[in-house]
């Protein structure tokens, strides 16, 4: 997850404050903390989509071989996709409650890959 958020950091420098410093008072203008926050939260959105439903592997897990899959070993459908990432957020925002769930999942699995009917295997 270091490495992970290290390439996530990387994509939201260049496609998040990139554009602040082309449009550079404008944006400072038109840009309130809200839409900085929701374009954050899409670039990621797009970011991870792509990768798990081209591969189920982004730029991190496939330095780790990791790969997502759905819960029966196939790639993810694009809804599987959307709803973990949307569960990954209150997974990690709650204190990592989600991901220390799976210190207590019988299969070792993050709470939002269980509710998401997702699993990470070794690629």
């Amino acid at each position: 997850m270091c490495y992970e958020s290290l390439l996530a950091l990387a994509v939201l420098a260049v496609l998040l404050v990139l554009p602040h410093l082309i449009l550079g008072a404008f944006a400072q203008r038109v840009a309130s903390p809200r839409i900085i926050q929701a374009h954050g939260f899409l670039v990621l959105l797009i970011y991870f989509l792509w990768f798990w439903l081209h591969g189920g592997q982004t730029l991190a897990m496939k330095t780790w071989r990791i790969r997502l899959v759905s819960r029966d070993g196939l790639p993810l459908r694009p809804l599987q996709a959307l709803l973990r990432y949307l569960l990954c957020w209150p997974s990690i925002l709650l204190g990592g409650a989600g991901i220390a769930w799976a210190l207590l999942d019988r299969e070792g699995q993050f709470l939002h890959d269980r509710l998401a009917g997702t699993r990470l295997i070794l690629a």
